[in-house]
């Protein structure tokens, strides 16, 4: 099986040279400049389960190559219409997007680009960064990559993706209901971030801080309220879940979008909790916490 990795950054990087690792066709779609990069370096993992570094096979959106067979879609939300329009070229009628994106908003987008039936679902479970070397930095154990058909049916090129991401150092997990697991992620990381940036802290203070726990399940209440409504298959348990694996967080665990606002970068609050807003708004279901969780990002948005 011929794979494209859509970047070559924490996400793209880190589970794109697992697959390497274990010997698969894999290709990383670049812009010039990390072209460059990675071609005098090499990828370098630095990893707690185990260093790699390899002289990857690398392209760029003017390149020409036959259509893949599949593409790990592992860009920012706000990088969205731009990957679409790089990645447009490498895709045949039989090339299968497994995008890797937080949030949901991005399934109609790439639907529209590439076809409904092209598109599986797919999120993952990972703390990367890049260090100033440009190397990919894992930090943790955790490193879960989670993939399936969105109508929960078996197929066979799920099986045959399911070989090819078998087998190495990182997670791969095929899910019969990706669906559920999309919407749940989605909700964990709308809450994270959200209450993260709000308080400019690590989730350990603002968790053991008076009131805060509350607040927190409080907004886990309000967003799993939009999701019922707007008919997300979440289950009813997600609250208590979500809260068992926030009390389980290190203390000084911060969100990617915390992270990003430290250093001044561009968020996916419009992706994330804009969007959740939206299906609030169409379900008229009244959001004041996540409203304020999203004044907050908007006034940084207006800053940067």
């Amino acid at each position: 099986m011929r794979i494209l990795v859509l970047g070559a950054g924490g996400v793209g990087g880190y589970f794109g040279g697992r697959l390497v690792e274990k010997r698969e066709d894999v290709t990383f779609l670049v812009r010039e400049r990390r072209k460059q990069l990675l071609e005098n370096n090499g990828l370098v993992i630095r990893s707690v389960k185990g260093d790699l570094t390899f002289k990857p096979k690398l392209i760029t959106k003017t390149d020409k190559t036959d259509p893949f067979d599949l593409v790990l879609f592992s860009t920012k939300a706000y990088h969205l219409e731009e990957a679409i329009n790089d990645l447009k070229p490498f895709v045949g009628e039989q090339t299968v997007i497994l995008p890797l994106l937080n949030g949901i908003a991005h399934l109609p987008l790439l639907k529209k680009a590439f076809g409904d039936d092209q598109v599986i679902g797919g999120l993952c479970f990972i703390e990367t960064t890049l260090n100033k070397a440009g190397e990919v930095v894992h930090t943790s154990a955790l490193d879960r990559l989670v993939f399936g058909e969105p109508d929960h049916q078996g197929s066979e090129r799920i099986q045959r993706i399911t070989d090819a991401l078998s087998d190495t150092k990182a997670e791969f997990v095929l899910s019969d209901h990706i669906t559920q697991d999309m919407w749940h992620k989605y909700l964990f990381i709308t809450v994270m971030s959200g209450v993260t940036t709000l308080m400019r802290a690590p989730i350990g203070p603002i968790r053991e801080s008076d009131g805060g726990r509350d607040f927190i399940r409080r907004l886990f209440e309000e967003g799993a309220q939009i999701m019922k409504a707007s008919g997300a298959p979440i289950d009813n348990a997600i609250v208590d879940k979500h809260m068992q694996l926030i009390d389980q967080l290190g203390y000084d665990m911060k969100s990617s979008m915390q992270r990003d606002m430290e250093k001044g970068s561009l968020i996916e609050g419009k992706h994330l909790q804009g969007y959740l807003l939206q299906l609030a708004k169409e379900s008229h279901v009244d959001a004041p916490l996540l409203s304020v969780v999203y004044q907050n990002l908007k006034v940084y948005e207006k800053m940067v």
